[in-house]
This record gives C-alpha cells, sequence and structure tokens, in this order.
C-alpha cells in the first residue's frame, strides 16, 4: 500500500493503493506567498472587468472545463473511483454553476444597491448616502476530497469568489491532486484568453501550504469543506493573525430522517430500498449522506428495516477515496458497532481485495436510548436506523440531535400534523427540510440553501446557489460623493440593475 513521498505530492489510484504518479512538490512557504502577492495585485483588474467581463470570464471558464471534459473525467476517475457517469454528472454541474454566476452578475441584484437623497428625517437632515457591496480580496479555496470538480479546484467557492471579483488560490485536495492540477492548467489558460490579469488564479500543494496560505496577509476570506479537525486547525491559524479574516467551513453532518407511521405503512418497502441507495451512493461519502433513520416501532417499521437490511446485504463493497477515509470508516464504524444498544442488522458482502474499501453496514438501536456515538457523523456507507414508540420518544431523539445540513420528513398521503410538528422541531437545527425525498442531492439554485449551524458548518451563509457570493462581499458606503467617484451601479440615472432608492425598489429599466 502506498504512502506519500517526503516533499512530493503523489496521486494514488484507490482502487489499487498504489502510486500513480507524482504531481508536483509540495509548495513552499515563499512560492505560497508569491502566489498571495499576485492574487492581491490582480484583485483591482479583476474588479475593473466589471460584471458583464466577470460574466464573460465565467463563461469561458464553463465552456473549457466541456472542451476537455474526456480528459478531466479520466484523471478523475482513475483518482477518485467514483466512476464515469458520476463524474460527468459532477462536471455538467461545475459548468452550470460557472454560468448560473455569470447570470447573477448580469442580473445585478447582489450587489444590494441602495441609494437615499439628501432629505429631511426625523432626527434631522440626511446625508446623501450611496451603499454596494464591493469584493473582499484574494480568497483562499480548499477543495473537498468527494468533490474533485463540483467542491474543489473549479467548484462552487472557485466560481462564487471570482463572480464576486476576488482572485483564489487554491489548496489542491490530496485525494485527487492530478486532477487539480489539470483542472486549473485548463482554468488558468481559459482565464488568460477571457483577459483576465495574471494572478487571478493559483494553486498550491501540501497540507504546510494550506496553512502558510491563511495566514498570509494578502487573503482576505476562506472556504473550506472538510473534516472538523481540518477546520479546527485552520480556524487556529487564522486566530492567530494580527488581522483575522472570515473563514466559512463546511464540516459535518448528520442529516437525520424522520419516516413517520403513516409513510410507513403506506410505502415502507419502497422506503427502505431509496434510503440505502441514499446512504450508499458515492459509497456514503456525501456530506448530506443520512446517517441517522427514525422509523416507527411495529410491523409498519418492520417492513422498512427489512427492506434496508435485503438491500445491505445484496451490496458489494465500494472504494473510499483515500487511506485516511477508509481507516476512518473502519475505526468510527466499528465503534457504531460496539456502542452500548446498537445491533448489526446487515452487511454488505466482504471486502477482498486491493485499494481502500469499504463494507456497507445497516445498524439498529432504540430512540428511547440512543446512544450519543450514533449521532456522530460516519463518512461511508454505513446508516443507524432508531426505532421510536409514539411520538414522545421521536421528539426526545430529535432534542439529541446535533444539528446538520438537511433533516428530511417522509410523510404519508396529505399527512400534515407529525410533520409539522417536527419541522418546527428540526427547523432549528438543519439548514434545509427536504420532504417525500431524499437529502444526498443538492440543486444548483437561486433558493438553495447548503449550510446550518454548528457543526454542520460555521457560517450563516451557503455555499451552493446564487447566495453564496455574500460570503466574499462587505459593504461599503459613499457619503456625499461627486458622481464621478462613484460606482457605475450607484450614479444618478443608471436603470441596469434592481436598485433601492429612498427607501423604494426600483426594478430595471
Amino acid at each position: 500500500m502506498a504512502s506519500n513521498r517526503p516533499g512530493e505530492v503523489v496521486s494514488i489510484d484507490p482502487r489499487s493503493g498504489e502510486v500513480a504518479e507524482v504531481v508536483a512538490p509540495e509548495t513552499t512557504t515563499e512560492e505560497v506567498a508569491r502566489l498571495c502577492e499576485a492574487a492581491l495585485a490582480a484583485a483591482p483588474a479583476l474588479e475593473g472587468m466589471g460584471r458583464q467581463g466577470r460574466a464573460a470570464l465565467l463563461r469561458a471558464l464553463a465552456d473549457a472545463l466541456e472542451a476537455r471534459r474526456e480528459d478531466v473525467v479520466a484523471v478523475a476517475d482513475r483518482e477518485t473511483a467514483l466512476g464515469t457517469t458520476r463524474l460527468n454528472g459532477e462536471l455538467n454541474r461545475t459548468s452550470y454553476q460557472l454560468r448560473l454566476f455569470a447570470e447573477v452578475l448580469e442580473e445585478g441584484s447582489y450587489l444590494e444597491a441602495t441609494i437615499d437623497h439628501p432629505g429631511d428625517t426625523p432626527m434631522g437632515p440626511r446625508p446623501d448616502l450611496r451603499r454596494m457591496l464591493v469584493p473582499l480580496g484574494p480568497v483562499a479555496v480548499f477543495g473537498s476530497s468527494n468533490f474533485p470538480l463540483a467542491f474543489s479546484v473549479p467548484g462552487g467557492d472557485t466560481a462564487s469568489a471570482l463572480a464576486a471579483g476576488c482572485p483564489v488560490v487554491l489548496k489542491a485536495h490530496s485525494s485527487h491532486p492530478a486532477t487539480s492540477r489539470l483542472v486549473f492548467d485548463v482554468l488558468v489558460e481559459a482565464a488568460r484568453k477571457a483577459g483576465a490579469p495574471e494572478g487571478t488564479l493559483g494553486i498550491v500543494f501540501g497540507q504546510r501550504a494550506g496553512g502558510a496560505l491563511v495566514a498570509h496577509p494578502a487573503i482576505r476570506a476562506a472556504g473550506f469543506t472538510g473534516s472538523v479537525g481540518g477546520g479546527r486547525a485552520l480556524l487556529q491559524i487564522i486566530e492567530q493573525r494580527p488581522d483575522p479574516i472570515p473563514f466559512f467551513g463546511e464540516l459535518s453532518s448528520l442529516n437525520p430522517v424522520v419516516v413517520t407511521p403513516s409513510a410507513a405503512a403506506e410505502r415502507g418497502e419502497q422506503i427502505g430500498r431509496e434510503l440505502v441507495g441514499s446512504f450508499t451512493l458515492g459509497a456514503g461519502q456525501f456530506c448530506t449522506k443520512p446517517g441517522l433513520v427514525l422509523v416507527p416501532a411495529g410491523t409498519e417499521g418492520d417492513a422498512v428495516v427489512d427492506a434496508m437490511a435485503e438491500a445491505v446485504r445484496g451490496s458489494s463493497p465500494q472504494v473510499l477515496l483515500n487511506k485516511g477515509i477508509a481507516a476512518s470508516y473502519d475505526r468510527i464504524a466499528g465503534g457504531l458497532a460496539d456502542a452500548p444498544g446498537v445491533e448489526v442488522v446487515a452487511r454488505g458482502e466482504d471486502a477482498d481485495g486491493p485499494g481502500f474499501t469499504a463494507v456497507p453496514q445497516l445498524l439498529s438501536t432504540t430512540a428511547a436510548e440512543l446512544p450519543a456515538e450514533v449521532t456522530e457523523e460516519c463518512f461511508g456507507p454505513v446508516s443507524v436506523v432508531a426505532r421510536y414508540d409514539g411520538e414522545r420518544e421521536l421528539f426526545g431523539a430529535l432534542d439529541a440531535m446535533p444539528s446538520s445540513l438537511t433533516a428530511t420528513v417522509l410523510r404519508g398521503t396529505e399527512e400534515t400534523d407529525l410533520p409539522l410538528a417536527v419541522s418546527q422541531q428540526l427547523r432549528t437545527r438543519a439548514g434545509r427540510l427536504v420532504y417525500d425525498a431524499y437529502p444526498t442531492g443538492v440543486a444548483v439554485s437561486w433558493a438553495q440553501h447548503h449550510g446550518g449551524p454548528w457543526p454542520s458548518t460555521n457560517s450563516q451563509h451557503t455555499s451552493v446557489g446564487t447566495s453564496a457570493i455574500r460570503r466574499f462581499l462587505r459593504p461599503v458606503t459613499w457619503q456625499g460623493a461627486p458622481q464621478e467617484v462613484l460606482p457605475e451601479e450607484l450614479t444618478d440615472g443608471y436603470t441596469a440593475i434592481p436598485r433601492r432608492i429612498d427607501g423604494v425598489l426600483e426594478l430595471p429599466r
């Protein structure tokens, strides 16, 4: 089994566990500083491209990725074992979100442009005040292990930061450094052809380089998708800066699912099969994987659990992204199975071969005596069923839930009372409430929110959807400013974007 060579960043095939290639040397602190300073120098020119120029840039990046689709998908599959179907879909998503942020720029409401003309108020005369959002400056983006495209080098953090007008210095993830390097090269060439300034994009390799990146004074914000431990380590570095910066971390999520008695009675077998499909999707390496399922006691709930058990027993071993995730899965899933009051309901076929494989598992416990261990995230193809006997036990278990990115309610036909009560309790600890579906899909849209209270994230913002751009902007007000020093969007007579003028929202004309 391969291990990283000192000073080198290697690409490992998770199907075999062997080194496939040496991608790059670890980035030195001096090189990190050079890239950060180049990003800082590029910031004024990137902002100066204007909304239309950056929209064209984002579309050029999407076109370039699609032109290299075959190469990108092949390298990503060799490096992640996620499969070409999944990775082609992820590339589609990545291109789509780049183009969606181009539309955000052209629409313009994200600027929150507001004008208050001089006038008398109950507290005295008011000066001319004009406010809008402006770019923060260079952003550090840390790629995630489980989405080598959509949440990594060309992903949503990069797209939203560039849309905001912020240069990006990327930290390549060790699970897919070859994919990161290839995609970065594609993006840099496309950005150059689109007229973006040198330094708009940079990339670093290696754990030490990531720490140096968030410590550099040119970096004004950081986006991170990964473990709580990794997030805490970066936060500690940021807090030691003379000027701490915003850190937007997506960290850990249990994503509980509540199956009501009515839903179990109506379609218990179907729900069971679909739940297994959800928690084993991508080998259970989704931040929105349902890790705990609350199922009613009795024969209706038995139908759900029996169908889940049958589906798990028929499942094959699944390849995980890297050695660390595989070791963590074995340790945490094994700890769950040994926890007091937890039973192993079903296991998939045993793994017998090289690489970073995991056996799908279904565990069970009771909601009345819910062990603390089962409320912690386990990355990989395992889920726990907690049986509840009545609403009192259900709501008691919900009280023990940590906050998550999602919470799901599977209802009976036209059922409202119990789903409403469950929703009211879960709304305080989830960023997205899902009904009669499964949380592992995260659509990129204007209304999407992908975030939640700690420990799912440390931010009130979303990392998916158009509002993700808000993370990399800050408000500025111009008081008594002459027209010639104002941003175009705040000048008199400008009508191309929505603006609130003297308290009244005015739409584009």
